[in-house]
């Protein structure tokens, strides 16, 4: 059957590589700000609702994160076979497989949240919710599990409109979304105006509705403009199933060892005092923002590469990888550099405990100069789901955060209390980092003498 060919709309096959990334990952960070602002802002109002409220949310973030995950990894695996099929021009098996990746990722999502609205109770009892929580847990979970699946299709749709490329697309979606949950928050948790008083359930059904909104622009856009979806094939949906689900399994699982990790982090930093907690507490929401470039790079990255691989152009390929990563350290040394000055004014904004300010002073003049070889890693996992090779990807992350980090971060506590422990995570950030860079080296040898071969 012949391939109906795609032009190479935006450049991801033939403009200056620079210039190709800087477009993709500066969309990106927009619409990773919208979804920061929208989890702040949602925290923001909540909080006002009292402490047992605020406390009785948190506890549902291990939840709403893990099934987050299901949707996370299908999203890579559909994306990067995506990027793949439109580097070789086969617009039609792209508009097949996407429509199947978001079939698979509603029914596992739908699967999931019917489950998880039957165990509400018992569940966050398991986790150490108290009894007195659990009444504010059931509102907010019961309409967030109702309403999660419509989240999925924006979640794994902005995937696939990346990987034709648009980045700017999946930010505005998601800075509507943002703009929509923060104007409908006050109003339906406080019952402003001719709206109903609904505390935890109104920032719920906010969330819902903006959901709902980006995945009516997802849709107008996956159909109308990039004719990207298409009417299911049964003869070809457990193929098209197994393939995301190869890529998106261990994508999926590597984005759960994150938080998994810093649980693991919390309780080791737990030994060392209330303030030792606290200032890591403060030190991770600083740096989310200190990477938040660096995680941008990493997700435009990966429909780059996909679609150069897929395109037969491995040199291009590995030639963005590198280029990402010499930016990377170069980048963040620049922020680091910059940001010595105010580290001691920011660890006084976020704490007025003389203990809580020095550990987070220490940890900002200690760790975020070991941002740039902590990205490098981060940017070789991107570049294995973009070559297929996920279950090798989620063995890097596997090795940096429970081989190199933990290891480190426990010995560095116990030879020099919190300090040490800091200086343990700089420590296996630059060690993964080197490790990954050399890694990287031999990946590109080994590719273009096979493709030379």
């Amino acid at each position: 059957m012949a391939v109906e060919k795609r032009p190479d709309k935006h450049g991801l096959l033939s403009d200056p590589i620079p210039d190709v990334l800087r477009r993709l990952t500066v969309p990106m960070i927009f619409g990773m700000v919208a979804i920061l602002m929208f989890n702040l802002v949602d925290t923001f109002f909540i909080s006002l609702l009292g402490t047992e409220a605020l406390a009785a949310v948190s506890f549902t973030f291990p939840i709403t994160f893990a099934l987050n995950c299901i949707t996370m990894g299908i999203s890579v695996g559909i994306s990067t076979s995506i990027g793949r099929l439109l580097g070789k021009g086969d617009t039609q098996r792209a508009a097949r497989l996407t429509t199947h990746g978001l079939l698979l990722a509603v029914l596992m999502m739908i699967a999931a949240s019917g489950l998880g609205l039957f165990t509400i109770e018992p569940l966050f009892t398991l986790i150490g919710a108290k009894a007195s929580l659990l009444p504010i847990i059931s509102d907010y979970m019961a309409i967030w599990y109702l309403a999660i699946p419509l989240l999925v299709i924006p979640m794994a749709g902005n995937s696939a409109i990346r990987a034709t490329g648009d980045a700017k697309t999946p930010a505005k979606i998601m800075m509507l979304a943002g703009a929509i949950n923060g104007a409908l928050d006050p109003l339906l948790i406080f019952g402003l105006g001719p709206f109903p008083e609904l505390g935890v359930q109104g920032a719920a059904i906010a969330s819902g509705i903006s959901w709902a909104f980006a995945l009516i622009w997802s849709l107008v856009v996956l159909v109308k403009r990039d004719n990207l979806l298409a009417r299911p094939q049964l003869a070809h949906l457990l193929p098209d199933w197994r393939q995301i689900l190869q890529i998106g399994t261990p994508a999926g699982l590597s984005n759960a060892l994150t938080p998994l990790s810093g649980t693991v982090l919390m309780t080791i930093l737990a030994a060392q005092g209330t303030a030792s907690v606290a200032a890591y507490g403060a030190a991770m929401r600083i740096e989310s923002i200190l990477i938040t470039v660096m995680m941008a790079l990493g997700s435009a990255l990966m429909p780059f590469m996909a679609q150069n691989l897929g395109a037969d152009k491995p040199e291009r390929a590995f030639a963005a990888l590198f280029t990402a990563m010499r930016f990377a350290i170069l980048f963040q040394l620049l922020v680091y550099v910059m940001m010595v000055p105010l580290s001691w004014p920011l660890s006084s904004l976020f704490s007025q405990d003389e203990a809580v300010r020095s550990q987070l002073w220490h940890y900002l003049i200690v760790v975020p100069a070991s941002y740039g070889l902590q990205t490098v890693c981060m940017l070789l996992i991107s570049g294995l789901n973009a070559m297929h090779q996920s279950f090798k990807a989620l063995l890097w992350n596997l090795l940096r955060l429970f081989g190199l980090l933990l290891p480190t971060a426990w010995l560095g506590s116990l030879l020099g209390g919190t300090e040490g422990l800091f200086a343990g995570i700089a420590l296996a950030n630059v060690v993964c980092g080197l490790v990954a860079y050399l890694y990287a080296l031999k990946l590109r040898r080994d590719k273009l003498a096979f493709v030379t071969s």
